[in-house]
């Protein structure tokens, strides 16, 4: 039995609404022999600059992207990595994906790291903290911040039963100006919408969002708006951050524009009555505002 004392405390969430992979990511890093870079993943592995809107604000939109490119974006932040997967329709391979997701599971907990993985405790990514053989027991912690505990067989059969273990194995040795710019490439194609999704992406996804303050208000959508704007705000930190860190002037300065503006718009979505068309229009204006400086954070890219 191995367990590592692990809590996300520590990881920076502006809103309470940090994309749990990102999250995850962040924390996995943090507590382990490469803790200096748990802020930076979050913008070298791209996901500081993904959005993704549905139509109808699901907040399963964030959960719907290309799992397979985990490992390469993660990688492109400088560190070596294990991902294993098991989709839908995958039946006949599942034992074999489950043995072998355990075992790089307990290779990553034994190197003192947690593992990433979907579905520990709530359909979102969290982090499996430690492993008893005797017990046939997973030690996890929710994105909820619950810890728990679930059976070796669970592991890719819980609620949405997909199977996806990411774990970093190591650092390798990128020098730290291509991981800057390999990161603009990555950052400038999600920004263009140049990657996988069926939701509007990128920058197209203000447009999207915006629409939701524009029109007749919807009492029902109101958590739902909060998700959201608490989902971009938490993540744009991590971009305003990277840039500042590197030296990136321009970009920083832009980006410190555009996380501001997501963070005021969350606050006024959890501070005011948005059913007012005034309360609404500031937000609008706050988001229009993060919009013009992305496009011009992209010609700078």
């Amino acid at each position: 039995m191995k367990k590592l004392n692990i809590k996300w405390e520590g990881v920076t969430d502006t809103t309470g609404y940090l994309f749990s992979f990102a999250k995850s990511l962040s924390a996995a890093v943090k507590n382990s022999p490469f803790s200096e870079l748990s802020e930076d993943i979050v913008a070298s592995s791209g996901f500081a600059f993904r959005m993704w809107v549905a139509a109808d604000l699901c907040p399963s939109a964030m959960s719907i992207w290309a799992f397979n490119q985990q490992k390469p974006w993660v990688e492109n932040g400088g560190f070596s990595c294990e991902y294993i997967e098991r989709m839908w329709g995958h039946d006949d391979i599942e034992e074999e994906r489950r043995v072998t997701a355990l075992e790089m599971i307990k290779h990553s907990i034994n190197n003192g790291i947690a593992a990433i993985s979907w579905d520990i405790g709530v359909p979102e990514w969290g982090l499996i903290t430690g492993y008893d053989d005797e017990m046939q027991k997973l030690y996890t912690l929710s994105i909820t911040g619950a810890a728990g505990e679930m059976d070796y067989t669970q592991l890719g059969k819980r609620e949405i039963p997909i199977l996806n273990v990411l774990t970093i194995t190591g650092k390798t040795n990128k020098p730290k100006e291509t991981i800057v710019s390999d990161s603009l490439k990555l950052a400038k194609n999600h920004l263009n919408g140049e990657e996988w999704c069926d939701n509007e992406k990128g920058l197209a996804a203000y447009a999207a969002l915006a629409k939701h303050f524009e029109n007749v208000f919807n009492p029902d959508s109101s958590w739902n708006i909060e998700y959201y704007l608490g989902t971009y705000s938490a993540l744009k930190w991590y971009a305003w951050r990277f840039f500042e860190k590197y030296g990136l002037t321009e970009l920083a300065e832009l980006y410190k524009m555009v996380y501001d503006c997501w963070q005021k718009a969350f606050e006024i979505k959890k501070s005011t009555d948005i059913s007012s068309i005034d309360n609404r229009q500031a937000i609008l204006k706050l988001l229009k505002k993060a919009e013009n400086c992305e496009r011009e954070a992209v010609k700078l890219m």
